[in-house]
């Protein structure tokens, strides 16, 4: 069983992510077994990791950072346990250990292993970030970061202080589906595929479907200022995850240098765009997310070496009002 996504290799040298096993939803309904409730959920985070950073995302911009708790652990992978040699996400002994990072508040766990244990006694798969953990019943609620978000987009809105904005609006989820569906497949995991294989014909068949994406979005966003129209979607966070790594951590760790985010005019101003979205700024930690992946891949890059740029400025001026508000 993979325990981090190093393991997650076929015998052709591709890499393949395995599902996320924790699926429960909490629902508005408060009969449900996890019903919305302002203090009892928390979120536990790595900033350096895009999926749990989209959920961040929506947390903040939904406005639920006061109904929703949550911790960020250390950037780089540590020994989660004595007794093995497994490397994950780990919590600092303090706060004032690690800028950014946090103890664990709730269960002064040492590690998110240590999470997953405490919900299962018998688990044995991946100890991956995001982690939705329920207060009340000491467990895990859920730990598939594209489900998440949509709790956060729709079942908190009676405590949520954005509640009117809905990223997943009706009228455009057949549409934000089909997106996300290509856009995973090709852009989010894609430069995982390029950066984790070991064979070059899995990294050259990865790395032309993520190129072609990536000229695809240039195309889309040439014509309208979201990636599903001029209205922000959730198909625009989970996309913006990815796209505010590409040239300062995939670009060079992960191969993906074929063109870079700054030569596509178009692509670049939108990360941008998002990026300013208030409440967006802050769960962009390029410090942890270089950090992490530089310092956590040794198979890649033995030494650790983190390379200094290209320090880009995301919240320099972007032209996308060109296309409305």
């Amino acid at each position: 069983m993979a325990r981090s996504a190093l393991d997650e290799m076929s015998d052709s040298g591709a890499f393949n992510r395995s599902p996320s096993t924790f699926r429960n939803f909490i629902s508005r309904d408060q009969a449900s077994q996890f019903p919305a409730e302002s203090g009892r959920y928390h979120l536990y985070i790595s900033y350096a990791c895009p999926w749990a950073s989209r959920c961040l995302a929506f947390l903040n911009i939904k406005g639920l950072e006061k109904a929703i708790s949550f911790t960020s652990v250390k950037p780089i992978w540590g020994r989660t346990k004595e007794t093995d040699d497994h490397m994950g996400w780990v919590f600092p002994v303090s706060s004032t250990e690690e800028p950014g990072a946090e103890s664990d508040p709730l269960n002064g766990a040492r590690s998110i292993r240590e999470l997953y244990e405490l919900a299962s006694s018998n688990y044995s798969g991946k100890y991956t970030v995001p982690v939705l953990w329920d207060k009340k019943l000491k467990t895990i609620v859920n730990n598939e970061s594209s489900e998440i978000i949509h709790m956060l987009n729709s079942e908190f809105n009676d405590i949520a202080e954005n509640a009117a904005l809905d990223l997943y609006p009706a009228h455009l989820q057949n549409q934000i589906d089909e997106v996300n569906e290509w856009v995973y497949e090709a852009i989010n995991n894609g430069v995982y595929r390029c950066g984790f294989a070991k064979k070059q014909g899995p990294y050259e068949e990865a790395a032309m479907k993520l190129y072609q994406a990536l000229d695809n979005c240039e195309e889309i966003l040439s014509k309208q200022r979201y990636i599903c129209g001029n209205t922000l979607t959730v198909a625009d966070i989970r996309l913006f995850v990815t796209l505010i790594r590409f040239d300062e951590v995939y670009a060079v760790h992960f191969k993906c240098n074929k063109k870079l985010l700054r030569e596509y005019p178009n692509l670049f101003n939108y990360t941008k765009d998002i990026f300013q979205i208030p409440g967006m700024r802050s769960t962009v930690n390029m410090e942890h997310i270089k950090r992490h992946y530089y310092g956590s891949h040794p198979s890649i890059n033995p030494f650790g070496i983190i390379p200094f740029g290209p320090n880009i400025d995301y919240s320099s001026p972007h032209d996308r009002e060109r296309f409305g508000p």
